[in-house]
Formats: structure tokens, sequence, C-alpha cells
């Protein structure tokens, strides 16, 4: 029977480097929690900075266009950062394409293999779907707006909890070896506290590169899915601003991410 490692706040934060551990003001860890994101986007006043918190499981864990994100206890990663702004973010577009960056970089830095991200807020080993970026922006009344990067990976998917996913998935402890929560933890708010920087500094054209070089769909062919709509076409990468460039009768589209979903054609 495969023992659980509980997260542990202290272990966490034990692993930051000593510039993310000065990034982040604050972390929680949490048993169950209806959603990292909400618990962020609507708890207590927050200083101005970073928060992050991570939970055991989510009784209410989101993705995107609605969807339940599956949280099982003690399974696998589900963890969130908040960071406080004074004014809404200048471009949101790439946001989920930085943290999926953010997200490969700390698998990387752990000798996982074979990570690629899917646009626009995948994130795939070998192929299969490994974890997800959910962002969020919200203005909490007359204060400051709080942005939320909500982050799922997959460590040791049970397999009767998986059954409910409606694509094929991947997770850590059945392709590599898998690290420990609190080692993953540590990583990703490393990874990601650094992003936020950065993309204050530079939009995700300063991260361009980074996903082009991970880009699960370039030159292939795709179907776009909206609603009962469905177009179809080659991807061509993405646009300064994370917009996915999408080549259709030998012209180029600029779509925005909205609640499109994005496929390999069949």
């Amino acid at each position: 029977m495969r023992a659980v490692e509980h997260l542990d706040e202290q272990r966490i934060l034990d692993g930051l480097p000593v510039d993310a551990r000065a990034r982040l003001r604050s972390l929680a860890v949490l048993g169950e929690v209806d959603s990292t994101n909400r618990y962020l986007l609507e708890g207590k006043a927050f200083a101005a900075g970073m928060h992050a918190c991570v939970a055991e499981s989510q009784s209410a864990g989101r993705g995107r266009r609605g969807r339940q994100w599956v949280s099982p206890a003690g399974a696998n990663l589900y963890l969130s950062v908040l960071r406080i702004l004074d004014a809404a973010p200048r471009s949101v577009q790439g946001m989920s394409l930085v943290f999926g960056v953010a997200v490969a970089k700390a698998l990387e830095s752990l000798e996982v293999s074979g990570v690629t991200l899917k646009w626009p807020n995948d994130v795939l080993l070998d192929g299969d779907k490994l974890g997800g970026i959910l962002v969020e922006i919200a203005a909490v009344g007359a204060g400051p707006w709080r942005a939320v990067a909500g982050i799922g990976i997959n460590v040791h998917m049970p397999g009767d909890a998986g059954a409910g996913i409606d694509q094929p998935w991947a997770d850590l402890a059945s392709r590599v070896a898998r690290p420990g929560r609190n080692r993953l933890a540590s990583r990703v708010l490393a990874e990601v506290t650094a992003a936020w920087e950065r993309f204050a500094d530079t939009g995700f054209d300063g991260f361009r590169r980074d996903w082009d070089s991970r880009d699960a769909v370039r030159d292939r062919a795709v179907e776009l899915h909206d609603g009962s709509q469905v177009l179809e076409g080659t991807a061509r990468g993405v646009d300064a601003d994370g917009a996915l460039l999408l080549e259709v009768d030998g012209a180029h589209r600029r779509i925005l991410s909205g609640d499109i979903s994005l496929r390999l054609a069949r």
C-alpha cells in the first residue's frame, strides 16, 4: 500500500531557495478546501506581495470552462499562488502560458523528461495530460486586484479517481521516479514566484522562447472547439501576447483562449 506523504509547511519552505523564500509573504497548508484558488481570491485580507496555499484535497476543484478538477486526498499537488496588484495586469492573455512554462521548468529540475505544453493551459507528460493551470483575476471591493495562478499536477492518481477524467492522462508515479509532494511543491513555488516577477517586467514575450521549445502542437493539425462550432487548421505557435496562431486555408488567424478547447485533429 502506498505511504502518503503529508504536506508540511516547514518542509516546503525549507526547500525554497533564498530568493523564492523572500518573495513569498505567506504559505497556508490546508486539509480539504473547496478550491485553492477560491481560498486566496475570497479569503482574508492579504498584504501586498505573493501568497500561496496547498491542499491535501479539493471538494470543488476547477479547471477551465467550469470543468471539475479531480482532486483526491493525499494523491496529487493542488497549489495556488496569489499576487496582490495595484491595478489589473496590463496583459492577461499569456498568463496561463507563463505559469505552464514555470511548471515545466520545475518538473525538469526534478529530472522529469518528456514534459510539453498544450495551449493554453495543459501540462503534458509523453503526450498525456499531467496537469493544468487556471488563472483568475478579481478586484476585491474598492481594494487592490488579486490575481491567482492555480496549478494541479497528478502525482499518484488512484485509478478509480482517474476514471472520471475525460482525456488520456498521466501521473508522475506511473511514468517516472516520483518526487515527494513537498519537494515538488517547493520547486513549483520557486519557479512560479520567479515567473510572476518576470512577467510584470516583460509580459508573455519574455517567456515566448521557453514556450516555443515545449509547444506540443506547433505545426500539427488541430481542432478548436467553441460550443458546437469546430474550426480546423494547423497550429503555428503563439504570438508575443500568447494568442494561438492558427493557419486556415493559408491565412493566419489569431485565437484568444476564452472558452475554446484545443484538440489534435483525428
